[in-house]
């Protein structure tokens, strides 16, 4: 047989699928004519195909010897290359390629594939267009330029591109599914979840389609039906880490199920170490169960993971054990990568009103921390200058809280089931001059609506003790203690310094009548009762530690804690009697309604704070109901809060600089009852005339700020750092 006959003959068994034997053929073609260029460059194009990227490569690279301008054989190699993530190699291929043949559409494609793993989206979106100019209903290409635009959040023209391959590929699930993410990514759930059951409908074994639509589910408010969802999944494909992220998330966040969630988050860690924030989440849930097996470990890993520019945490989750201003910026800057700027939806549009418009944009009106300080600040706001607007992003709990919070605005507007972009353009349309973050990156939060700057002015505060790390936010309320002035570096916001403490306080807030007695809550009738009633993800080893070398000291003392899960009364029990510390002198309180919950804290004797997170809320419930609190100054905004606390309350000579103070300073206030007895009189004196619980005088502070601000940006100046 001659050689053209051989060669048909691998081309016919190439393409019909029996690999073994077109190699065979292609092999014997060469062996007479080991110049033929075709045969070389078919022969590397079948190793490819079967995942033989080298041996590929190597026969390319003989066919290039032969024919080196061949645009084919060029493009070939380009592909090989990107099999062997070698990406910027491949673009020079694929740029000498196009050189060649301007209108080769394949190249121009795979170009495309190839910009969009060296992160270059705006450039693989201009191949792929180009490629689908020459071939209007190349499917590969409208689905990777939807993939591509998803990338650069510009979701509406990706959902256009997803749409169409629909029409053009009806039978294939890869085409709904596709358009499922992109519904997702437009936050349109209920669209979203029908494209996802169509794909499954064509396809049930798609795994990846089993976890998005989970996804979306979750996002319904469905968790139990999400739940199914992702079991469905993993099901398929245990290993699926996505999948398995999600329902241990899911796991924990909805149902807290503390032992399941962890298994799944430790698996993920085990098969996709690099899965972004799974590490993080782990570390995060483990704190909460009190389980501190590995934490220098975990820790150090971390801190390797941002400075090296990885997702490897959120930035909440980081505050709790990151001490570093620096470190806690670079995480801040990481995360806000999720969220680009888009053109501002805000076009400056003349205004004629006198009064500044300010909107506080929260997921949680209703019984939550951020809310029992804040609700007398919307309440006092001064209507004769100001119009106070909420955008709420988390739905009613039908408390007596979110009642108050409803009655306290001038305007309460529900964005929590807008896409982002619909609910950006609904503040814009309410010509919102200021716009408040109360969540920053905590809670039910909604990063992405900031993002579209639909106000001209947009500022940090309160629910979130740091940096955001965005462009699109312009201020930081703060106060000299939690930033000091050398410090602002670390901010990308400009600092706005309070005169006093920059937590408001709400000085409505009731206290139960009737106090209960020790016994009561499980505390001894004798003894120092220590308290912290802190969540378990504030606390370290190391700080716990302190507290049992106080604990040690005191004879008859007690430790009384906020209970969590089993697992973590479970370890610190464990812990405490590693440490020499019998387990039962840790009592665990329940939950308690905040009224009754502040009436039975004034049962303890001494508030031990935590680091690197400080008590925030909880440090103003002790102050407010007359405990007094032992703080270490830390050396980032989330372990300041409570210095600038007890600074704001005349209570300075409770804060400790280091952690051997801090622990002489408590052991002292447990044997000089004189000297506690006196803290406890100033306290209650100084709670009706100290700065901290005077809401009306941060109402004024607060003011003064947005007027400031506001003043800046009617002269056309740039923000800028500036004190009340």
């Amino acid at each position: 047989m001659n050689v053209p006959s051989l060669l048909r003959q691998a081309v016919g068994f190439h393409q019909s699928g029996n690999p073994a034997e077109a190699r065979r053929l292609y092999g014997e073609v060469l062996v007479r004519e080991p110049q033929n260029f075709l045969a070389r460059q078919l022969l590397a194009m079948l190793h490819l195909q079967e995942g033989r990227a080298r041996e590929a490569l190597s026969e390319i690279t003989a066919a290039l010897a032969i024919q080196p301008n061949s645009p084919e054989a060029i493009a070939t190699k380009g592909n090989i290359l990107m099999g062997l993530e070698r990406p910027a190699e491949a673009l020079t291929d694929f740029n000498r390629a196009i050189r060649i043949k301007p209108d080769y559409a394949e190249a121009l494609y795979n170009r495309g594939n190839c910009l969009q793993l060296l992160g270059r989206y705006d450039d693989a979106v201009a191949d792929y267009s180009r490629a689908l100019a020459l071939m209007p209903d190349y499917e590969p290409a409208l689905t990777n330029r939807g993939n591509a635009l998803s990338k650069l959040r510009r979701h509406s023209e990706a959902l256009a591109d997803y749409q169409a391959v629909v029409r053009l590929c009806p039978d294939d699930p890869l085409a709904p599914y596709h358009l499922g993410n992109g519904l997702k990514a437009l936050q349109r759930f209920d669209e979203a979840l029908a494209s996802y059951d169509q794909a499954l409908a064509l396809d049930p074994a798609l795994t990846e389609a089993w976890t998005n639509r989970g996804m979306v589910l979750r996002g319904l408010g469905r968790p139990a039906d999400a739940l199914a969802s992702f079991d469905r999944g993993l099901a398929l494909k245990p290993d699926d880490a996505a999948a398995l992220f999600n329902r241990g998330t899911l796991q924990w966040t909805e149902y807290g199920r503390y032992e399941p969630a962890l298994r799944d988050l430790e698996k993920v860690v085990a098969i996709a170490p690099d899965y972004d924030y799974a590490q993080g989440n782990l570390l995060h849930l483990k704190m909460y169960g009190g389980d501190w097996q590995g934490f220098e470990f975990d820790k150090a890993e971390i801190d390797r993971g941002v400075r090296a520019g990885r997702k490897v945490v959120e930035p909440f989750i980081y505050q709790a054990i990151s001490e570093s201003p620096e470190d806690l910026l670079a995480c801040a800057k990481i995360h806000a990568t999720l969220y680009p700027p888009g053109a501002p939806l805000w076009k400056n549009p003349a205004r004629t009103r006198r009064k500044i418009r300010v909107g506080y944009l929260s997921g949680e009106f209703r019984s939550h921390a951020t809310q029992y300080l804040a609700a007398g600040l919307y309440e006092r706001h001064d209507r004769t200058d100001f119009e106070i607007v909420a955008f709420d992003a988390g739905g009613s709990d039908q408390s007596q809280m979110r009642a108050r919070m409803e009655a306290a605005f001038d305007g309460f507007v529900s964005i929590s089931g807008l896409s982002d972009q619909v609910a950006a353009e609904c503040i814009r349309d309410r010509e919102i001059d200021i716009l408040v973050n109360l969540n920053g990156y905590f809670g039910k939060e909604r990063t992405g609506v900031f993002a579209l700057r639909p106000a001209p002015l947009q500022v940090n505060y309160l629910g979130f003790p740091g940096t955001l790390g965005a462009s699109h936010m312009d201020y930081i309320l703060a106060d000299r203690i939690v930033i000091p002035d050398e410090e602002r570096r670390f901010y990308t916001e400009q600092v706005v310094w309070l005169p006093d403490s920059y937590q408001v306080n709400d000085d409505k807030r009731a206290i139960a009548q009737e106090r209960p007695a020790r016994a009561d809550q499980g505390l001894p009738a004798k003894g120092f009762v220590f308290c912290n009633f802190n969540q378990g993800y504030k606390l370290t080893p190391e700080t716990f530690a302190r507290w049992m070398r106080i604990l040690h000291q005191v004879n008859g003392s007690v430790l009384w804690l906020m209970a969590g899960n089993d697992a973590f009364a479970r370890h610190l029990r464990q812990e405490a009697a590693r440490h020499g510390v019998a387990g039962e002198r840790l009592i665990f309180a329940a939950r308690e309604k905040l009224d009754r919950h502040l009436a039975r804290l004034s049962l303890a004797d001494l508030v031990l704070d935590t680091l690197p997170y400080n008590a925030h809320t909880t440090a103003s419930d002790a102050l407010w109901a007359g405990v007094p609190l032992l703080t270490c100054r830390g050396r980032a905004f989330a372990g300041r809060v409570a210095a600038s606390l007890l600074s704001a309350i005349g209570l300075a000579e409770l804060i400790t600089e280091n952690p051997n103070a801090y622990e002489a300073l408590a052991l002292r206030l447990a044997r000089e009852p004189g000297l506690l007895k006196d803290l406890r009189a100033r306290l209650a004196q100084n709670r009706a005339t100290a700065p901290l619980f005077d809401t009306e005088r941060l109402r004024r502070h607060i003011e003064a700020a947005y007027r400031q601000m506001w003043e800046i940006a009617q002269r056309g100046e740039v923000p800028r750092h500036f004190a009340v």
